[in-house]
């Protein structure tokens, strides 16, 4: 009778809501840019199509964290979600230099053990994110560059397309704009990029709506920043730079402790978008993982920091993943395209400065 009352307990234990297994609790948050972005320059369509390529990045690292996968993961699948949409400036859709070509950067940080990778100047990888994450599971190093961190990617089997691929018109008008408005010479229409379309004989050429509008003035970047179902966090970050750079120019983004950073020790994982020589100069995403150590909530932490940016000329904003699965958006731009899911809420995106996101 004993063995019988106690089976019958071991099942009245396990039938208990108050005991049964619970959900697994996760967030996630992206951002695809942060700059002038207003109500007035974004047609109904356009702001649409934003919000759609928003959902879609939101969609892809929720589906990862959802069943219980890493937050690495998650950021790396948003990630790539948004570089493969030409309507933001990583991967597909990236901004040109003043050579007329597509250089990609990316960063990669793994909070529970502050391991880290980057790369800086990709121009045949087709997702520089899991480029960089490469480098932080497959190599000795943080940081790869140019032609070497291409023959990485390559070796290790990441796909490689041709410079083409990322090709856009929208981003290709911007660059003969920039340089004509600077007095610089002009490039060769990029090998393999489809002829000029016919309607440039127009005063103000049209942009397809899936891609970015011809007149954007924003920092464009595109980042994710995660806590998974452990309660591992995780931050990733990718671009195509800034149109018209000389020289080489690469901005925060890869570097470590400007534009991406994660540590579960700091409580904290952030990305970030801007006027990249400002976020290296005040060392902006560890500056905020700094501030939550110190046990500043992560809303404030992030608005303290990017007050300093401002306080030096800096434009820009910040996606921010507290160990606690709270996240927080910051900016001193009037927008940044940004989103927000996580187990027991349902996902929500906005555009402007003055909204809520809100799906």
């Amino acid at each position: 009778m004993k063995s019988v009352l106690t089976a019958a307990a071991a099942l009245t234990l396990l039938a208990s809501p108050a005991l049964a297994q619970e959900a697994p609790t996760w967030s996630l948050a992206i951002h695809g840019g942060a700059g002038v972005i207003e109500r007035a320059s974004l047609s109904p369509e356009r702001d649409a199509a934003y919000r759609a390529g928003l959902q879609a990045a939101l969609d892809a690292g929720s589906a990862v964290l959802a069943r219980g996968g890493s937050a690495l993961d998650a950021v790396q699948a948003a990630v790539e979600t948004m570089e493969d949409n030409p309507l933001f400036n990583a991967g597909r859709g990236a901004v040109f230099t003043a050579a007329g070509k597509n250089e990609l950067d990316a960063a990669v940080m793994n909070g529970a053990d502050l391991n880290a990778g980057a790369v800086a100047g990709l121009t045949r990888t087709r997702h520089p994110i899991a480029a960089a994450r490469a480098v932080m599971e497959r190599s000795p190093h943080v940081m790869l560059i140019g032609e070497g961190a291409e023959s990485f990617a390559a070796s290790v089997g990441l796909e490689q397309v041709e410079p083409s691929f990322f090709f856009t018109e929208s981003r290709w008008q911007a660059l003969l704009k920039a340089l004509r408005d600077k007095g610089l010479p002009l490039p060769a229409r990029p090998a393999g990029a489809p002829p000029e379309p016919s309607t440039l004989a127009r005063p103000v050429p049209l942009a397809s709506l899936n891609e970015a509008p011809l007149d954007e003035r924003k920092f464009g970047t595109v980042g994710a920043v995660a806590l998974d179902s452990q309660g591992r966090l995780a931050a990733a970050t990718s671009t195509g730079g800034m149109t018209a750079k000389q020289w080489g120019r690469v901005g925060d983004v890869p570097v470590i402790g400007a534009g991406t950073y994660a540590s579960n020790a700091d409580g904290c994982a952030v990305s970030a978008t801007g006027s990249g020589e400002y976020f290296i100069r005040a060392t902006v995403a560890r500056d905020i993982c700094h501030r939550t150590a110190e046990g500043v909530a992560v809303k404030p932490a992030a608005d303290a920091e990017i007050a300093e940016v401002g306080a030096i000329g800096g434009e820009g904003g910040v996606i921010v993943m507290g160990k606690d699965g709270a996240v927080a958006f910051s900016m001193n731009t009037s927008g940044m395209y940004r989103g927000e899911a996580g187990s027991g809420r349902a996902s929500r995106v906005a555009i402007y400065a003055d909204e809520e996101a809100s799906r």
